[in-house]
């Protein structure tokens, strides 16, 4: 029944029909823009004399446009994104391996402690492995307090905090066995002298084992004030570790307790040796016999 037409009144009312769509037609429109005087485009463009629609706005209820490039589509958040990326300033190779070497992880006290090591590297030699002594592994541990940082620096505290834990984590890795302490205290103005509770501090944060395991604690050319300091504290310190405690006033008279061959000496103790030794051979000089 190719190309036969069913007239409406031949179909039967229950069987589905598809509606017949109207068809409306436009009005004629005119491209031409009312400039009549009095119209609503009269003033508004009427120094108009061309339209680019180029540049004309699209609205769109998407708010996830694209933007074409290279034929492709390509979304605004996407551009955002590689901005920032792109803001992000790049490590080359060398700044990488120096901010690897920035920060290191001591542990003691059974947690990890990082430490700045840029902040402390000007004071890193305050604590140094002197060789051993005896039989075995019992360590020299060498404590330069002429390497501590001034106290008048606006980062004192911060330097303080990271030496702290650098010089006990490193104490932790120097002495396997017995030890003692070499205490430069030469050459040291009070500005560089740290204060009483940083050395409480130090000495209350050392293992047990390492306090057990030190021998003892030689101090070179005391000053008054250390040797007020001592004082001062002895009644808060146990016995035993009082008497770990020797006075050396001479790099000479040190060398008949420690063997000094890896005991590195820096030069401005060494200058204050030879004063010192130099007042001390005057005044016997001056000792009538």
């Amino acid at each position: 029944m190719e190309g036969v037409e069913l007239k409406e009144e031949w179909q039967d009312e229950d069987f589905p029909r598809k509606k017949a769509k109207k068809k409306l037609s436009a009005p004629d429109m005119s491209l031409t823009l009312d400039r009549s005087e009095g119209s609503l485009l009269s003033d508004e463009l009427e120094e108009i004399t061309d339209l680019d629609l180029d540049d004309m706005e699209t609205p769109s209820d998407n708010s996830n446009e694209f933007e074409w490039e290279d034929d492709l589509p390509k979304p605004k958040t996407t551009e955002i994104l590689q901005k920032t990326v792109d803001s992000v300033q790049e490590y080359s190779a060398s700044e990488e391996r120096e901010e690897g070497r920035r920060w290191r992880i001591f542990r003691f006290g059974d947690q990890d402690h990082r430490v700045d090591m840029k902040a402390i590297e000007p004071y890193k030699k305050v604590i140094s492995h002197g060789g051993y002594y005896g039989d075995g592994l019992n360590a020299i541990i060498v404590f330069a307090v002429c390497f501590m940082p001034e106290s008048g620096q606006p980062n004192y505290r911060y330097i303080m905090d990271n030496l702290f834990k650098y010089v006990i984590g490193t104490l932790e890795l120097l002495v396997a066995e017995n030890y003692m302490i070499v205490y430069l205290n030469g050459a040291t103005s009070r500005k560089k002298m740290p204060a009483v509770g940083w050395l409480r501090k130090c000495y209350q944060q050392i293992d047990r084992r390492l306090r057990k395991n030190l021998k003892s604690l030689i101090i070179v050319h005391p000053s008054w004030f250390i040797r007020t300091l001592l004082a001062l504290t002895k009644p808060f310190i146990s016995s035993k570790f009082s008497q770990k405690v020797k006075y050396v006033y001479s790099l000479k008279d040190l060398a008949e307790l420690v063997p000094m061959e890896y005991v590195a000496i820096p030069e401005c103790i060494k200058q204050v040796d030879q004063e010192i030794s130099g007042k001390v051979e005057m005044a016997a000089a001056a000792v009538p016999e």
